[in-house]
């Protein structure tokens, strides 16, 4: 199992510096080690496309302002802090799950767009992808809080890249409902915290409504929503969904995020486990020990 964390830093500040016609291909040559990533889309991806709709930072404006960004990520010493904490998470890991299995992956570092209402309002500046075995994509906007996380938000996306690593639960497009996302959510949010501690485990967006009991009900009315269209709206929020073209159903931005704390923690305290321990538990099966506990 090998770890690689991008050298994003030297390609992004390439891209910076060279002439606008230049910077699409020097882009598309750094997220080249990332094509894998998109491996389950139809046809062939363009990844400076891709990059632009993923949030990531303007090829042709705000030079200035996202080399001063690139220049406190730097300084933050980002890179190898994510490899220290991605090295010691998977460690952590295979502790308690002894059977998982690592895949090698690549991590990507990247800016963001200070442009983008939603990424930089409701998403506080960051958008994390740890979907795709093998590959992890962490992209922000360097504010105090989002520096100060890093760890915990590589950590996040690693717990779910195990999770639907093979031999573990099985991600399957044509079946998998709202409540996987949510219990993922919660079970990658638990990790974070296993490791780091509430104040920076929590993903932020969710944070407002952890106690929140009326928003509770309502993201468990929908867990049983079948298709990956409705997650947007279902775990993101209406925020998400008006930002994705989906139908918002009134939820808060974050919402999906906070129930699913709320019910992987419940079945942690009923059964006992540890976050690592849980990793691969069925998510129906965390859902209904949860409902069951409060009862």
């Amino acid at each position: 199992m090998t770890i690689t964390v991008l050298d994003t830093a030297t390609a992004m500040d390439a891209v910076l510096r060279a002439e606008a016609s230049a910077r699409p291909e020097l882009l598309r040559r750094a997220l080249a080690p990332m094509a894998g990533m998109f491996r389950y889309f139809p046809g062939e991806v363009d990844l400076v496309a891709m990059h632009a709709m993923s949030f990531g930072f303007p090829l042709d404006r705000r030079g200035d302002e996202v080399r001063e960004a690139l220049s406190r990520l730097q300084a933050a010493d980002a890179w190898r802090r994510i490899e220290r904490a991605l090295a010691e998470a998977v460690d952590i890991q295979t502790r308690a799950t002894p059977q998982v299995q690592v895949p090698d992956i690549s991590v990507l570092l990247v800016l963001g767009d200070p442009d983008d209402e939603y990424f930089m309002g409701p998403a506080r500046g960051f958008s994390g992808n740890g979907s795709a075995t093998g590959y992890l994509s962490l992209t922000l906007w360097p504010t105090e809080e989002n520096l100060g996380r890093l760890e915990a938000a590589a950590v996040h996306e690693l717990n779910h890249n195990l999770r639907y690593a093979p031999g573990g639960v099985v991600w399957d497009p044509a079946s998998v409902v709202v409540g996987e996302q949510v219990v993922s959510e919660g079970l990658a949010d638990a990790f974070a915290r296993q490791l780091y501690g509430d104040a920076l485990g929590y993903t932020p967006i969710g944070g407002a409504h952890l106690a929140d009991n009326a928003v509770f009900a309502k993201v468990v009315s929908g867990l049983d929503v079948g298709g990956m269209q409705n997650f947007a709206a279902w775990v993101h929020g209406d925020a998400a969904a008006t930002r994705f073209g989906a139908a918002p159903v009134g939820v808060p931005t974050g919402a999906g995020y906070a129930v699913g704390n709320r019910l992987v923690d419940a079945y942690l305290a009923a059964t006992g486990t540890s976050a690592a321990e849980a990793l691969h538990v069925p998510s129906r099966e965390i859902i209904d020990v949860a409902l069951d506990s409060r009862s």
